[in-house]
């Protein structure tokens, strides 16, 4: 996905542009926030506002979910991120090192499967047909929180050994790991691959933007349907070069006018009672009509995700 209005910078411009006090240089009009990707557009629109309203630009340094989680770790002695826009369980670590300030849910959103015109799965079982060998990938467990997620997905379906048996099996079809979730999109729009996981906020966005692939929920043997929740989460660095602008950008994501734009980009408020409604609103509901939604324990997964990213890299042989 490419930003628009909004610049996609690397980390050492990042670097040079964000030095001063925790509270931000005098007069420093300027805040940065690490985001993981799939709201670009979305970001596009709100930071533009937020521009007009505080004379504070915002600079994104776009990654994938693990990725940007890590690079905040990495950077813990020499805070360079003021904002951190994460998935679970990711946004947890960073918490639990104590490098960001009470994460809060900013959008919600759930896992989901994305196929190309050409394939037609409808189980997980189809998934493993040897007529998708080569076709399918999906990110990385422990690198992309929409990867990590499948994982998850698949011990809610089959229990813990289980999953690791079918993720073994359907390594025969799996193209490789990739970091990054959003990636896998056009790869699935061009048919290079014909199946991948995503999630329901980016796919639907895409899918508007440009077609090429739908999304589906693969159902177990008894026909049932299931996803989890996997919402974007945000909150305060540790540290934050310019803490004061940080603030007013969160306060400003997470007010009830800019909550009610999350439809927008095809993602649901954070909070129960902002109402949403419209077209976007009801793809979303369309798409997980007859979709079990289940909760993770986020703080559980944490605790044994160490393990679990082990016992996977053996099941698959990485």
């Amino acid at each position: 996905m490419k930003l628009k209005a909004l610049a996609l910078i690397g980390l050492l411009s990042v670097v040079s542009a964000c030095g001063g006090t925790a509270g931000g240089a005098s007069g420093d009009k300027t805040v940065t926030l690490y985001t993981v990707d799939g709201l670009e557009d979305w970001y596009t629109a709100r930071f533009a506002e937020f521009k007009t309203q505080t004379g504070i630009t915002v600079q994104a340094v776009t990654a994938g979910s693990g990725e940007v989680a890590s690079r905040v770790e990495k950077e813990k002695a020499n805070t360079q991120a003021d904002v951190l826009v994460t998935l679970p369980p990711f946004i947890q670590r960073v918490a639990a090192q104590g490098l960001i300030d009470a994460p809060s849910v900013l959008m919600n959103n759930y896992l989901s499967f994305i196929h190309n015109p050409g394939a037609s799965p409808k189980t997980w079982d189809d998934l493993l047909d040897p007529k998708l060998k080569g076709k399918i990938q999906y990110s990385t467990p422990g690198e992309a929180g929409d990867g990590t997620a499948v994982l998850l997905e698949l011990q809610h379906v089959f229990g813990e050994q289980g999953a690791l048996d079918y993720l073994g099996k359907l390594e025969a079809n799996n193209v490789g790991p990739s970091s990054s979730t959003g990636k896998l999109q056009p790869k699935t729009a061009k048919g290079e691959i014909l199946v991948a996981n995503g999630d329901v906020q980016m796919n639907l966005a895409e899918i508007d933007k440009s077609g090429g692939f739908e999304v589906f929920f693969p159902a177990d043997a008894q026909g049932r349907k299931s996803t989890l929740a996997l919402p974007y989460y945000a909150g305060l660095v540790k540290n934050a070069p310019h803490a004061d602008n940080a603030r007013k950008l969160l306060d400003f994501l997470f007010s009830a006018e800019v909550q009610a734009k999350a439809v927008d980009a095809y993602g649901l408020p954070a909070k129960a009672d902002t109402p949403v409604s419209g077209p976007k609103a009801d793809k979303i509901k369309a798409a997980l009509q007859g979709v079990e939604i289940w909760q993770p324990e986020w703080d559980k997964v944490l605790a044994k995700l160490d393990a679990d990213l082990a016992a996977y890299k053996k099941a698959v042989g990485r």
